[in-house]
């Protein structure tokens, strides 16, 4: 039976952790590949400490808990993320709503901050899932930008208004650099943006914060 997008993306960036070690750079700022590890560790196990990863005047909770947890052996740190156990977040619902971005994007989070990185070649019903999840957070997402904005998947056509209004600015592209551009990363590729030209540099400058 073919796992779940979400458990898949897991194990994979453990993989990639294992290999690369925990002194690799993240696309997460100045974060570490273990300290990435430790971030995900505490949002799934720590959820009084995790709340300063969407509460700002928690945050620094959030860093100590983090500080805490990546004084741990890194392979054991890996295998717990690995397998979590019993978890809210294992529960399908929620690990297809809550982790299936979460462990995409950091996968790749881990994978492009390493020169020479290459888009990977997804399966089609992950595709489709990544945009279906996109759109959502997406709208949550596009609250930081002023002004219409819209998604479009450049294998269909497909489109998804995130904010509406006339003369939107429409990001091009597959679904999975798309989803990446929406959680502020750079390091994307064969992404096409439309619209008026100080709309378009005000979404390429925005901080999705994500």
């Amino acid at each position: 039976m073919t796992l779940p997008l979400a458990r898949r993306e897991r194990h994979e960036l453990c993989d990639l952790a294992l290999t690369i070690g925990e002194d690799a750079p993240t696309l997460c700022g100045d974060w570490t590949v273990k300290d990435l590890v430790a971030h995900l560790l505490v949002r799934e196990n720590r959820p009084w400490a995790a709340a300063g990863i969407v509460v700002p005047k928690l945050s620094g909770l959030t860093e100590k808990s983090m500080e805490r947890m990546a004084r741990k052996n890194f392979g054991v740190l890996v295998e717990k993320l690995r397998d979590p156990g019993l978890s809210v977040y294992r529960l399908p619902p929620a690990e297809v709503a809550f982790n299936t971005l979460e462990y995409f994007v950091h996968h790749e989070d881990i994978r492009r901050a390493a020169p020479g990185w290459k888009p990977r070649d997804l399966d089609p019903d992950d595709v489709d899932l990544i945009w279906k999840l996109g759109r959502g957070s997406g709208r949550l997402m596009a609250r930081r930008v002023d002004g219409p904005f819209r998604i479009r998947r450049s294998d269909t056509g497909a489109e998804a208004t995130l904010t509406s209004g006339d003369d939107p600015v429409v990001i091009s592209g597959p679904p999975g650099e798309v989803v990446l551009f929406l959680f502020g990363r750079d390091q994307v590729r064969d992404l096409d943006f439309e619209g008026p030209p100080e709309a378009v540099s005000r979404v390429r400058g925005a901080d999705f914060g994500f």
